[in-house]
């Protein structure tokens, strides 16, 4: 009977395997497991997961996402990849797998990023007076400063010869306090002669990740000063837009010569600059090159020598004018008798390099009792000039001019004219035409929001949002416009609300602003949910249809028009003020796309539902154990698994089809299989006369009383089982491996080589490939067959190995029958050596015991031909052992090296003693080893 659900659909289960290029992966004595690679290096981890159904995987990093710093879709993979890891990229990497059974499974890897920068060196001196003005003693500081992980060791070095601080009563070495970094000092006291010379200091890691030390060596001289520079222009440098801008440091002093550098405080150099020689220059400048640059001149002794210029391009705004009647009597009119003040500012920078100049019908003013003009006015905005006119008389009733000059600037003044009378000058006036106080629009439309304005002059409008957190459609938080018309374009809901109107303060009165308000109302068509629904349901029940209305603008539903197939359903008459739904009986004839279009007058929308009584799909199940079953010949039989989503929620499922297709979509055949689904229960059906070892598209999909339910597929691939009922390695089966699944087999890459061996098929093969090397196809011919072999090109160099280990073979029996000598085993592979520059290929019997003993027991060099042989080797192991397969590149690319069908069996080889088919062949068996390979991997 079926199983219980409980056990079917299991909870996650996940754990992390390391590849790539680590360098060690070792546990802490907390039995975390931390993963040791070298900066620069390639980290893949893999999240292994079991559970059904199969889990979903996610990748985190402690503080942040593992995002930060790779592809967003990498982290919801079972495999996180990163190419070239920084040393910022370390930390504790966890991988969550969740399948919505139980709790989710999380496992957790250290990533340990090892690195060592280059050590920089720096020189300082200090000169103290001894023993009153007779003479001075000079001190020499080294100190050399570097960035690794793990920390870095120290050495020394005068010369060639290492400085030992117990041997040399006038050097000192310790580690200062307070550093950045690792550093070392290295003290001289008292300079003798002996102490001018070439110090180097070399860090080292200790060759961990086959780190390399690394070094830096600094001559020390009578001459060793530290840099000074001179700077070409003043510090603070005034230009015009558009001028080519040279600013130069020249180093005054400093031994060894000093580096010259430029640099621009918090911004990049701009794109157009040019350094050399210690001159930076700024072609074409513009107001965005404005700030402060900083000139650097090192040699690593004492202080770096720097000079700032500040550098300021002119950027010149509009002029603008303010007329602000006598503020002390909060007049809003020009009246005689009464004061009056006009003000005028630019946007300029920068601003203290702004003239102003004021004039009276074309004469220039100076200050008087009437008329006083403020350069700088205390009471507007900074860079703001006035002129207040004092008791104005009919006299002052004129054309005033201000005029906005750039000293030293061959940028054109600016001017404005002012013409001041009674009648000139009144107060603005602002009004919202009629029916204007309320403007729709559709949604992506266009339209515009008006406010009139009038005065003398006629000031600017500028417009916001009544709601101070909203900015404008800009992004502005006020827009100004001319003539009070605002242009709004692909307008959205979000700009839906009031916008306020005011008079600008500035080119008419400096009054209290006029202001209103117009409120915007965008409409859009109705927001319904659900957009698509699936509704499952046995056949003659009642199902009811809901679509739901969110919002709406207008609110008020013109239509609702239910429809099935595409084809209206006239007898339905909702009211369209409610919610629509709709109820009905559902038989074999009214399945099918029912859809609710709403529709408000502005835009229709659409509540989608796919009413079915047809059962969910099957589910596969993924945790089957072994579900490959050998059989005579070249054959196969699986073991499908699966379970029944929702079994009750349609009508009665009665069994499935199951369709099996081969690799070109060729039906195989079709089935049915009468099987009853129980909610949790597992299902299954042995597939057999399956080929080895082609791979196969199985679908299948569930039936009911009155129709079959969607296909669901999914494809399987030859997998040799790895181990018998006892857990233990079969040694006694014909089978062979033939590295078709991507476990091969339970082989594993030697890290202690130079390469790794590269499992492929025909189909995978390098199209550009040299024709004069390597196998076409598998042993067996097959296109989709594949097996292992070394790829010779670059990088690879003569000597370079690869080596391929087996897994464990246990050995039980430590003698043969009647108490004959040890139990022969029989190794047999099939090989592949095409090429006139390949190499050798060697067997090695790895046997474990207190301490491994490797003995090679065949060996062959050199082109064996285009066809692949069989080798066959006899051993007796004395233990438990691997087999290794060892490949040693030859002079060339052209000395690939491939196996395949590999086997190792109990007894003496079938073949005894046939070394090969090919008369020509040279191999070597040693040991008394004729030469086929099964591996298996045991449970040892």
């Amino acid at each position: 009977g079926p199983l219980r659900s409980e056990w079917h659909r299991a909870p996650a289960n996940a754990k992390i395997v390391h590849e790539g290029q680590a360098c060690v992966v070792k546990d802490d004595n907390i039995s975390e497991r931390i993963y040791t690679i070298r900066e620069g290096d390639h980290l893949v981890l893999k999240c292994l997961v079991k559970g059904h159904p199969r889990p979903q995987v996610r990748w985190t990093k402690t503080a942040g996402s593992a995002s930060d710093k790779f592809q967003e879709t990498s982290i919801y993979n079972e495999t996180l990849r990163i190419e070239g890891i920084q040393r910022v990229q370390g930390g504790r990497y966890y991988c969550k797998a969740d399948n919505g059974v139980g709790v989710a499974a999380i496992k957790s890897i250290r990533v340990d990023v090892q690195y060592l920068d280059k050590p920089v060196l720096t020189v300082h001196q200090t000169i103290s007076d001894v023993r009153g003005r007779f003479y001075q003693e000079k001190t020499v500081f080294l100190r050399c400063t570097v960035n690794s992980n793990p920390p870095a060791r120290f050495i020394w070095k005068r010369g060639t010869i290492p400085i030992e601080q117990s041997k040399d009563q006038g050097v000192d070495i310790y580690e200062p306090l307070y550093t950045q970094g690792e550093t070392e000092v290295l003290k001289l006291k008292n300079l003798r002669l002996k102490d001018f010379a070439n110090y180097t200091c070399q860090v080292s890691v200790r060759n961990v990740c086959e780190i390399p030390d690394s070094s830096v060596t600094f001559l020390l001289t009578i001459g060793t000063t530290p840099p000074a520079l001179r700077l070409s222009v003043n510090e603070s440098l005034v230009v015009d837009p558009g001028k080519d801008v040279t600013l130069s440091c020249e180093v005054t002093a400093g031994l060894p010569k000093p580096t010259v550098t430029w640099s621009r405080y918090l911004n990049p150099l701009p794109r157009n600059s040019l350094v050399r020689d210690g001159t930076l220059e700024l072609r074409s400048v513009t107001p965005a090159d404005s700030g402060f640059y900083n000139c650097t001149a090192v040699n690593n002794v004492g202080n770096p020598a720097k000079r700032n210029v500040n550098l300021l391009v002119r950027s010149m705004g509009n002029l603008t004018f303010q007329i602000t009647p006598d503020s002390n009597k909060d007049s809003e009119s020009i009246q005689m008798g009464r004061d009056l003040k006009l003000s005028c500012h630019v946007d300029a920078e920068p601003q203290d390099k702004v003239n102003y100049t004021w004039y009276q019908n074309a004469v220039l003013i100076y200050n008087s009792d009437s008329l006083i003009v403020l350069h700088s006015d205390p009471d507007m905005a900074p860079g703001t000039s006035s002129l207040e006119i004092v008791d104005m008389k009919f006299r002052d009733q004129a054309t005033y001019s201000c005029v906005a000059s750039f000293p030293g600037s061959t940028v054109p003044e600016l001017r404005v004219d002012i013409n001041i009378t009674q009648n000139s000058v009144t107060p603005p006036i602002l009004t919202v035409p009629e029916g204007g106080q309320e403007v729709s629009v559709r949604e992506g439309g266009t339209t515009d929001l008006v406010c009139l304005v009038d005065g003398k002059p006629r000031p600017p409008v500028l417009w916001s949002r009544a709601d101070k957190d909203l900015t404008m459609p800009t992004g502005e938080w006020a827009v100004e416009t001319r003539d009070g018309r605002l242009r709004l374009t692909n307008v959205t809901r979000d700009l839906m609300g009031a916008y306020r109107c005011q008079t600008a303060p500035y080119n008419g009165l400096n009054v209290k602003p006029r202001q209103a308000q117009v409120q915007l109302n965008v409409q859009y068509a109705p927001v319904l949910d659900p957009v698509f629904q699936d509704v499952r349901s046995p056949n003659y029940q009642f199902v009811t249809l809901r679509c739901i209305i969110q919002k709406s603008n207008p609110p008020h539903m013109a239509s609702i028009q239910w429809t099935r197939n595409g084809e209206p359903l006239t007898s339905l008459t909702p009211n369209p003020q409610e919610n629509p739904q709709l109820k009905f009986k559902l038989d074999p004839s009214n399945n099918g796309t029912y859809k609710c279009r709403v529709n408000n007058g502005v835009g229709s929308s659409t509540c989608t539902f796919n009413i079915s009584s047809r059962p969910y799909n099957a589910e596969f199940y993924f945790d089957t154990p072994n579900p490959i079953r050998n059989l005579k010949g070249n054959n196969f039989s699986y073991n499908l698994q699966w379970t029944q989503r929702e079994p009750v929620a349609t009508d009665r499922i009665i069994g499935y089809w199951v369709n099996v297709r081969n690799r070109n979509q060729m039906n195989l055949f079709s089935k049915q299989i009468d099987k009853e689904p129980v909610k949790g229960g597992l299902m299954s059906y042995i597939l057999t006369d399956l080929k080895i070892p082609l791979s196969y598209e199985i679908r299948l999909a569930p039936i009911t009383t009155y129709s079959t339910g969607d296909y669901v597929s999914r494809t399987i691939k030859y997998s040799e089982p790895f181990r018998r009922a006892d857990n233990l390695p079969d040694l006694t089966s014909d089978h062979v491996c033939g590295f078709e699944d991507k476990h091969i087999c339970g082989f594993s890459q030697d890290r202690g080589d130079n390469f790794d061996w590269t499992r492929q098929n025909h189909l995978t093969q390098n199209p550009k490939r040299s024709s004069n090397t390597g196998p076409e196809m598998d042993r067996s011919g097959t296109k989709e067959g594949c097996y292992m072999y070394i790829e010779a090109s670059s990088p690879r160099v003569p000597g370079d190995t690869a080596r391929l280990l087996s897994p464990l073979y246990n050995v039980n029996a430590a003698r043969g029958p009647n108490g004959s000598g040890r139990l022969p085993y029989c190794i047999s592979f099939f090989y592949h050596m095409k090429g006139k520059q390949t190499g050798t290929l060697d067997v090695w019997l790895r046997v474990k015991s207190i301490a491994s003993v490797d003995t090679k027991v065949w060996s062959l060099i050199g082109n064996q031909g285009p066809d692949w042989n069989q080798a066959h080797i006899i051993v007796n192991p004395s233990g438990p052992f691997q087999v290794v397969f060892q490949a040693i590149r030859g002079s060339g690319y052209e000395g690939d090296i491939a196996i395949d069908d590999v086997s190792v069996t109990k007894g003496k080889c079938k073949q005894e003693n046939s070394v090969a088919k090919n008369n020509n062949l040279k191999a070597t068996p040693l040991l008394n080893h004729t030469s086929s390979l099964m591996i298996w991997p045991s449970g040892a």
